[in-house]
């Protein structure tokens, strides 16, 4: 009964402690190159994969594999994304659940690679599956953005954000393209060392190709810094910093005081000349735009009135259907099935010069955090799981909407254009940051400028709110676009359509920040094409799949 018990012996055992390091090595390195640390410890992602790709390189069956890439993708993920579960006082039970499901359930993903990895491998050659290598990673970057269960957290593209001059190529080739070069440049260094000793003339092709690779993406890059042209019509905005306790402002009894905070922290932006403000994810625990709150909602406008300013915030926000209208799947119903209504975490924008208040419903929903997923197929899962701060039953928004606000826009130039008095603006909410394909489509509508509203605060003083902050400056070089962030206990920041930081705040401190940003209405490569790099990446996986189809029914290995 036990004859197939393994018994190793004593260099067997040697050697597999030998490959535990090195997988242990590789989730380290992929850790450290990751923000917060800065740079130069961007530059371990272009080795980190090296010792990786050593081990499973001389696994043969894709249990020993998989098994192998989970402990180096586990020690990634634990040092990277450890706060998701908000370790501190006064924490949700249920987000501390979820954080620590997240940190096993998570590096389960990454062993899709691997596992198109070991295909290639047993249905063409191994040379074959490492070149292709690259592509299986990006396969498992943007199918793992269209799931119920998305956390495209660790996109290695995004991880290098602080090297600025290399990810210049973003406006082409976007985070994901990124990180195909990435790993590229790890598959080449890699066969480099393997040959240098029996094979050097072929390890002196893999160095030249990796100087090659890396040398276009930094000459493309001081390219691009020297020769990008600033549009001259400019607005000044004023972010609001108002730190409030992330749970305790939920409370709508200090409804009042929450908002005259915020009105003097306008004034001081407005003092130093912000014409366009913007307040953090979820300002005010209401649905601001219903009767209920209109004394709050009128002394706001007010304020816009004697100041000439906008206004976009983040706010509750609820929408009551009518039978004619086209109800999504999530609804929400009440009045024995007569009222149907959906809440959103959204952003509205509202203009001293109309009465038009504009409306905008996160798409992009964090995974148990803000939905329940799967939650539309397996309606009783909405009443098992939720929130105790009432944020887990947002239904999805339903269109990507572009802000439009008129006048007081400044220009340094005598020319006019048919929309010199108007700014288009995107505003996607936290989270939504993080998926660059999502974020061109606002950009194609016609966004000049980029703002982002969050609440940071969930995760205290941990490596969350700086990767945050890092991953925002990948959609401004992509898109070619300021971006600015509002959140409610820092980082609040001012990023260049070249992905450089002019201002920012300190996590935790009550803050007004104040810039001048300018609007940009040229659209980049990857904005208009962004997804002919990942749709060519599962391409490439569908084949190697249909490859290994063929042979499990025929019998053949392609030569």
């Amino acid at each position: 009964m036990f004859h197939n018990k393994q018994y190793l012996s004593p260099k067997e055992k040697a050697k597999r402690k030998k490959e535990r390091l090195l997988l242990l090595s590789s989730g380290i390195l992929l850790g450290l190159a990751f923000p917060p640390f800065p740079f130069p410890f961007q530059l371990l992602m272009f080795f980190a994969l090296i010792p990786f790709f050593y081990v499973i390189r001389q696994r043969k069956g894709l249990a020993e594999i998989n098994k192998a890439s989970y402990l180096t993708f586990f020690v990634f993920n634990l040092i990277t994304i450890y706060w998701v579960g908000s370790w501190q006082t006064g924490t949700d039970p249920f987000l501390m659940i979820s954080g620590g499901v997240l940190l096993f359930f998570n590096p389960l993903l990454f062993l899709i690679p691997t596992t198109l990895y070991y295909f290639a491998k047993k249905n063409i050659n191994e040379k074959t599956a490492l070149f292709l290598f690259p592509f299986f990673w990006l396969t498992y970057e943007y199918i793992y953005t269209l799931t119920d269960i998305s956390f495209p957290w660790l996109t290695l593209g995004s991880g290098i954000s602080k090297f600025n001059v290399f990810i210049q190529s973003a406006d082409i080739i976007g985070a994901f393209g990124l990180s195909v070069i990435v790993v590229y440049i790890n598959v080449f260094i890699y066969l480099a060392i393997k040959y240098y000793k029996n094979k050097p003339r072929r390890s002196a092709v893999y160095t030249l190709v990796t100087i090659l690779i890396f040398s276009l993406s930094m000459l493309y890059g001081v390219y691009k810094k020297s020769t990008f042209k600033i549009s001259p019509r400019k607005i000044k905005v004023g972010l609001i910093q108002p730190n409030l306790n992330p749970w305790k402002k939920w409370e709508t009894n200090k409804l009042n005081e929450l908002k005259n905070e915020y009105l003097s922290l306008s004034q001081e932006a407005v003092d130093k000349g912000a014409k366009l403000l913007i307040w953090p994810e979820t300002a005010l625990p209401v649905y601001l735009n219903t009767p209920g709150y209109s004394k709050t909602k009128n002394d706001i406008k007010k304020f816009l009135i004697k100041t000439k300013t906008f206004l976009l915030t983040g706010m509750p926000d609820i929408k009551y259907f009518n039978k004619n209208d086209r109800i999504p799947p999530d609804v929400k119903v009440t009045g024995n099935g007569r009222i149907k209504y959906a809440t959103y975490n959204g952003v509205l924008g509202f203009s001293y010069n109309s009465n038009v208040v504009q409306h905008y419903g996160k798409m992009k929903l964090v995974p148990f955090g803000e939905k329940v997923p799967f939650v539309n197929t397996f309606k009783f899962l909405g009443d098992i799981f939720s929130w105790g701060v009432g944020l887990g039953g947002w239904n999805e928004g339903q269109d990507t909407t572009v802000f439009v606000f008129n006048k007081n826009i400044e220009s340094d130039s005598t020319s006019k254009t048919d929309n010199q008095d108007s700014v288009k603006i995107s505003s996607p909410i936290c989270y939504e940051s993080v998926y660059p394909i999502f974020i061109t489509a606002f950009v194609r509508k016609g966004a000049q400028l980029i703002t982002i509203v969050t609440n940071d605060s969930w995760y205290g003083k941990s490596s969350g709110p700086y990767q945050h902050k890092e991953i925002s400056v990948l959609r401004a070089i992509e898109n070619r676009r300021y971006l600015v962030r509002a959140a409610n206990g820092g980082i609040s920041t001012i990023i260049t359509p070249l992905g450089i930081t002019v201002k920012e705040t300190k996590l935790f401190t009550k803050d007004v920040l104040v810039g001048e940003v300018s609007l940009q209405s040229d659209l980049t490569f990857y904005t208009k094409h962004p997804l002919i790099i990942p749709l060519f990446a599962v391409l490439i996986s569908l084949i190697i799949l249909l490859l290994a189809l063929f042979k499990k029914i025929f019998g053949t290995k392609i030569k």
